[in-house]
């Protein structure tokens, strides 16, 4: 059903007094049926509708002859006569190609549009039957008569309820098809005539030209009710199963096409942000996936995921998550390795240029380089440099990645305590991230990167896991080419990576963690090596750092020695250079303030600036008072040199020991006094001294906490010297372990006590005869004055350590 709308007809053109026809009353029907129609009329030929009496229509004529037709009637009776078209195509019709009955029209008003065409609204009057054509130029006119029409008489129950019926249909029409405006139902309302009813509704049916042209031709108008009603009925058949069938089409759309639409409605959104669509990202990733060199299991994993990425919601938090897996997998450089550069003597020169000494050191990453130069395949060896703060374990990292020429990465993990830091969330938690080890590989952009793994010594464990465990996967040659991330949820190959850990301290490290790795001691720096470096190194390092030059300030050998000796005491050289960087900026400021100073700095400038040296050499106490014993002691800063001191006081056996010494010391203490008291003969002393005397053994600095064994045999020899009140051997120092049969075992941290005795000027050491092989290990510079005497028993150090000469002023006991 189509109600006739008016919205596009201007009617600005109407003249004040023009009135719009209201729908017919029965007093307008009653007048508009006793006029009678003309006997010729000029017919005008409608191409798609058909006009019933009393409706109004409007009409847009474009063809020559109808605009001429419209002219002529409306400056005259503006009386026509209105036919349909059998066929709508056809241009020109002629007698053969209209109707014979039609509608007479009036025309009510004329209309020119601004696009040239005349728009007429015309009403319908009364059906007429064309008798004749009389003309067909300028336009059509014909001989016609009224044709009769059949209306019920009197009250006829049958053709009330068929009104009635109409009226019902037409309401539930309006109200179930959303094109017609519920304002219709106010138009079927207000009208009163019956026959206007009917020829108002048939109308405006959904009909073809030539159904309603056979709705006009019923001569009778209750049949014509009937038949209207039928067509209405069909009408609204049709409509309850379209709404039926849209209601159904809209219930089966489940949420996936709901998202689906509002997707693409996202997408144009993005589209004219400027932004990327979601398939334009799908697609980035596709193309990007082509360059990889992944093998086929990851590259099917990939296409999996990116699937089910494509089936996601955009919108959902899943997505987002998702999105970033699949840019890691991309990112993560599969199989991509950086070219090794096999020159060993371009190697060396880098590994000496940045770092002086260390021999031991760079001899193993140049036979690590070599081997990997004549195989061309070999898994990478997890070294682990250790040795005391300040040596330069992190830097030599640098050196070895740009010796090989590979990436270099530093993770530290100094207080890690999260598990996940080093495998990795899984991808269900908020905020899932991959772990640093992965993270680090993308970051570096190949597979095979040296890679440094700071301060591994303090992982700490908590009740978010150990990560110390989560290491031996990562560090672990025979597994680590399957390194499995919780949020990449594959295996990734870390085989090629070149590990390189640092520790300032073995202890602190798992046992299966350091099975796994190949410790290699750096040790601490002689002076000789700490002036070099300070030379070499550190000082124009700082004139860099400080925007000098090397003519705006030197520092000889001699003043960097002082400076080393009465201001620094480590075995690195990290103190050095903040000294170093105190001379540079007192240098800078002068220039700055156009003071004078001298460029080339002096043993008085050194003092000026750092103020009187804070630490002495390490002095030898002289031999002159017995008990007194020089011991070699190993610190996390280097070697030390100790003193053992012993005395004697009336008493009754007793045996202290202070000096802040934790119990292996004390039990070393214990023992070297047992040994004495049950070898007193040969050692010629009086048994009777031992229930005379309380004996006292101190080691200075007490505010330093001390243990270990290795001062054991220093512990013997004071004891000894106290009780036969003899001098021990002059410029002598001794490092050893004992027992309760009289062995000497061998202790650790060698070569600090070494570099801690040539600073002390000592000359002789006494050591276990096991720690020969650590001796010739050392460099013969560090050896240079010092003589060596290797022992297994101690009656062979008293022999050695012990003069027969009586101290000053002997006690007889």
């Amino acid at each position: 059903m189509k109600i006739a709308q008016f919205d596009n007809i201007d009617f600005q053109g109407l003249d004040e007094e023009a009135e719009l026809i209201p729908l017919l009353t029965p007093e307008d029907e009653e007048q508009m049926n006793n006029e009678a129609i003309p006997e010729v009329l000029p017919i005008l030929p409608l191409r798609n509708t058909v006009l019933f009496p009393g409706v109004v229509i409007p009409i847009t004529a474009g063809r020559d002859k109808s605009i001429s037709l419209i002219k002529d009637a409306n400056n005259g009776s503006k009386t026509i006569g209105v036919v349909s078209q059998k066929d709508e195509n056809t241009e020109n019709p002629g007698a053969e190609d209209i109707n014979t009955l039609g509608t007479v029209a009036r025309i009510l008003r004329v209309l020119q549009m601004p696009d040239g065409n005349t728009t007429v609204i015309i009403q319908g009057k009364k059906r007429f039957q064309i008798e004749s054509i009389l003309t067909e130029k300028p336009y059509m006119t014909a001989k016609v008569h009224e044709a009769e029409e059949v209306r019920p008489v009197g009250k006829n129950v049958e053709f009330e309820a068929i009104i009635d019926s109409i009226k019902d249909l037409a309401y539930k029409i309006i109200k179930d098809n959303p094109n017609i405006p519920s304002e219709a139902t106010f138009a079927i309302k207000n009208i009163q005539s019956n026959s206007f009813l009917i020829n108002f509704v048939s109308s405006n049916l959904n009909l073809s030209v030539a159904e309603k042209q056979q709705l006009l031709e019923i001569p009778n108008l209750q049949e014509r009710a009937m038949t209207t009603l039928k067509y209405m009925n069909m009408e609204l058949q049709k409509l309850e199963l379209r709404n039926d069938i849209q209601s159904k089409v809209r219930s089966d759309m489940d949420q996936q096409q709901r998202e689906y639409f509002l997707h693409q409605q996202m997408k144009t959104i993005q589209e004219e942000l400027g932004g990327l669509s979601y398939e334009e990202e799908v697609d980035e990733m596709q193309e990007k996936a082509k360059t990889k060199k992944w093998s086929k299991k990851v590259e099917e994993h990939f296409e999996k995921e990116l699937a089910k990425m494509q089936r996601m919601n955009p919108q959902v938090a899943e997505y987002s998550i998702q999105r970033n897996y699949l840019d890691l997998i991309l990112e993560l450089p599969w199989n991509e390795y950086s070219k090794d550069n096999f020159d060993l003597k371009r190697a060396q020169k880098i590994l000496d240029r940045d770092h002086y000494g260390l021999e031991d050191v760079k001899r193993r990453i140049i036979e690590y380089l070599a081997v990997l130069k004549l195989r061309n395949d070999m898994k990478s060896p997890i070294l682990c440099l250790y040795g005391p703060p300040g040596v330069g374990k992190t830097s030599l990292g640098k050196s070895v990645a740009e010796a090989l020429g590979r990436e270099y990465v530093r993770m530290s993990l100094g207080g890690l305590r999260d598990e996940a830091e080093i495998r990795g969330h899984r991808k269900t938690y908020i905020g899932a991230m991959p772990g640093r080890i992965i993270q680090s590989l993308k970051k570096a952009g190949t597979s095979n990167p040296v890679f440094i793994l700071d301060e591994i010594d303090k992982l700490s464990s908590s009740h978010q896991g150990d990560p110390s465990s989560a290491m031996l996967e990562v560090l672990d040659p025979e597994q680590n080419n399957d390194f499995h991330d919780n949020f990449l949820e594959m295996g990734y190959d870390l085989s090629k990576v070149m590990f390189i850990a640092t520790a300032n301290s073995l202890s602190t490290i798992q046992p299966a963690l350091r099975d796994r790795m190949e410790i290699i001691n750096v040790t601490g720096y002689t002076i000789e090596e700490k002036v070099e470096i300070a030379k070499r190194h550190l000082l124009p390092k700082q004139l860099k750092e400080h925007g000098l030059t090397a003519n705006d300030l030197k520092i000889g050998k001699r003043q960097l020695e002082k400076i080393v000796e009465g201001y620094t005491r480590e075995s690195g050289v990290r103190g050095l250079e903040k000294h170093i960087a105190k001379m540079v900026r007192f240098a800078a400021k002068s220039i700055a303030m156009e003071e004078e100073y001298n460029s080339k700095v002096t043993d008085e400038d050194v003092e000026k600036v750092l103020g009187p040296a804070r630490l002495e050499r390490d002095k030898y106490e002289n031999n002159e008072v017995a008990g007194v014993v020089t011991g070699l002691a190993w610190t996390s800063v280097g070697g030390d040199i100790l003193f053992i001191e012993s005395i004697l006081s009336k008493g009754k056996g007793q045996l202290n020991i202070t000096g802040n010494l934790g119990q292996v010391m004390k039990e070393s203490a214990t023992i070297a006094m047992e040994y004495i008291k049950s070898n007193a003969d040969s050692f010629g002393i009086d048994p009777d001294v031992f229930d005379k005397y309380n004996v006292h053994i101190h080691v200075p600095e007490g505010a330093t906490p001390k243990d270990g064994p290795s001062a054991g045999i220093t512990m013997l020899t004071s004891l000894v010297s106290l009780f036969t009140q003899r001098k021990v051997k002059k410029s002598l120092a001794m490092t050893g372990e004992i027992t309760l049969r009289g062995k000497v075992l061998p202790v650790g941290g060698i070569k600090e006590k070494i570099l801690a005795a040539k600073r002390a000027r000592i000359k002789e050491i006494i050591l276990c005869e096991e720690n020969r092989k650590d001796i010739e290990e050392i460099k013969p510079d560090y050896l240079k004055g010092l003589t060596f005497h290797y022992v297994t028993d101690m009656s062979e150090v008293i022999e050695m350590a012990i003069t027969k000469q009586k101290v000053k002023n002997a006690k007889t006991l």
